[in-house]
C-alpha cells in the first residue's frame, strides 16, 4: 500500500539572550532547520543545525532536503536517510522527523522504540558560559552559582587566566571546558597542569582535529579528554584510542538519533565515556539528544537556556535539571 506524506522544510531564527561567543567567533541567533512530516492525521517534526565548522550551510541544508522530497514523500525510512541524504544536518532533522512521526503514528513514545527499559529519567546539563575576558567570565560563574556543573568556552591565550578567575568565583561547581581546538601541543602540559589546579573534569577538543596525535600517550591526567570535532561516527573511533577517553555524541555530527545511538553503544564498548552535547538551538533539538542523554555521563543540553525565548511546549527546566520532553513538542 502506498504511503500518503506530506514534507514540510523551513528555516527559523531564534534570537539568543545576548550574545554567544566560543573560539571561531560570536552569534546572536541560533538558525536551525525545521522538518515537518504529515501522514494519516499524525504529525512528526524534527530540528537540526547546519554546522559551519565543516561547511554546512542553512541554504545547502534546505536545497539538500528538498531534493529527497520524492522519496520522502513516498515513504523512506531511517534507515534510507544515510544513503539519500549527505549533510549531515539534513539528515538529523530527517532522521528525528521519522522517529516522532513513527511514535505519533503508533502510539509507543520514542524511548520504547529506542529500546530503552525505562522511561527518561530527568538529568542534570551542564550551563554554558560564552567566551569572554577573566573577570566577565567570572562574574558570570559567580552569576550561575547555583548551577551544579559549568562549561566553560576557552579560546587559547588567556585561558589560564580565566579558569583561575572562574574557580575563584565559583569554588564549589564542577567544571568541564571546551578548547573548540585553540590549544597549541607545545604548551599543552601547562594546559592541562591549570585544569588539575581548577578542578576540571573534563577537557573538550583541546587541539585541532587534524593536530591530535599530541595526545597520544598521555596517559592518567585526572582529566578526561573528550574528542568533539575528532568524533563524528562509528568510523572514528579506532583513530581516537590513546588520544581520548571519552566522546561528545552530537546528533548534527551524526545524522540524526539513529546513528547518535549506535555511536554511543560502540563508543562505551570499547571503553569511552560519552558526552551528548548540542549545538545553539531550541528545545525540539535537544528532545531526541535527551534519549542518548539516558547513556551519558556528561550532558550539556542547555540550548534552549540561552535563548531569548524558546518554543511552545518546550522542555521543562529546573534551574539545570532538565526534564524529558513533552510529547507535543516530540517523541
Amino acid at each position: 500500500m502506498a504511503v500518503s506524506r506530506k514534507l514540510s522544510v523551513a528555516h527559523e531564527s531564534w534570537p539568543i539572550a545576548g550574545s554567544f561567543s566560543i573560539s571561531r567567533g560570536t552569534k546572536t541567533s541560533a538558525e536551525v532547520i525545521k522538518v515537518t512530516l504529515e501522514q494519516d492525521g499524525a504529525v512528526g517534526v524534527g530540528e537540526s543545525v547546519p554546522y559551519a565548522r565543516y561547511n554546512e550551510t542553512i541554504d545547502a541544508t534546505l536545497d539538500a532536503i528538498n531534493t529527497v522530497r520524492a522519496q520522502v514523500e513516498a515513504g523512506c525510512t531511517r534507515a534510507d536517510v544515510p544513503q539519500i541524504l549527505n549533510l549531515h544536518a539534513a539528515q538529523n532533522a530527517l532522521d528525528c522527523a521519522l522517529w516522532d512521526l513513527e511514535a505519533k503514528l503508533t502510539g509507543t513514545p520514542v524511548w520504547k522504540l529506542a529500546g530503552l527499559d525505562k522511561q527518561p529519567d530527568a538529568v542534570i546539563t551542564a550551563y554554558t558560559l560564552s567566551l569572554d575576558t577573566p573577570e566577565k567570565m567570572a562574574q558570570a560563574a559567580a552569576e550561575a552559582g547555583s548551577r551544579p556543573l559549568l562549561k566553560i568556552k576557552l579560546g587559547g591565550d588567556g585561558d589560564h587566566e580565566r579558569l583561575r578567575a572562574i574557580r575563584a568565583a565559583a569554588p564549589d561547581t564542577r567544571l568541564i571546558i571546551d578548547a573548540n581546538e585553540a590549544w597549541w601541543p607545545n604548551d599543552l602540559d601547562n594546559y592541562l597542569a591549570v585544569c588539575a589546579e581548577t578542578a576540571v573534569e573534563l577537557v573538550e577538543q583541546p587541539l585541532p582535529a587534524g593536530n591530535d596525535d599530541a595526545l597520544s600517550g598521555l596517559g592518567k591526567t585526572g582529566v578526561l579528554i573528550c574528542a568533539d570535532e575528532s568524533a563524528h561516527g562509528k568510523d572514528d573511533l579506532h583513530k581516537l584510542a590513546g588520544k581520548y577517553t571519552a566522546i561528545n555524541v552530537k546528533l548534527d555530527k551524526t545524522g540524526g538519533l539513529t546513528e547518535a545511538l549506535a555511536l554511543a553503544d560502540a563508543a562505551r564498548d570499547q571503553g569511552f565515556e560519552i558526552m551528548i552535547g548540542c549545538m545553539l538551538a531550541t528545545s525540539l533539538a535537544m528532545a531526541p539528544g535527551h534519549i542518548v542523554a539516558q547513556r551519558a555521563r556528561v550532558v550539556d543540553l542547555d540550548g534552549p537556556l540561552l535563548l531569548a525565548r524558546d518554543r511552545e511546549p518546550g522542555i521543562r527546566f529546573d534551574g539545570s535539571l532538565m526534564y524529558p520532553p513533552p510529547p507535543a513538542l516530540w517523541g
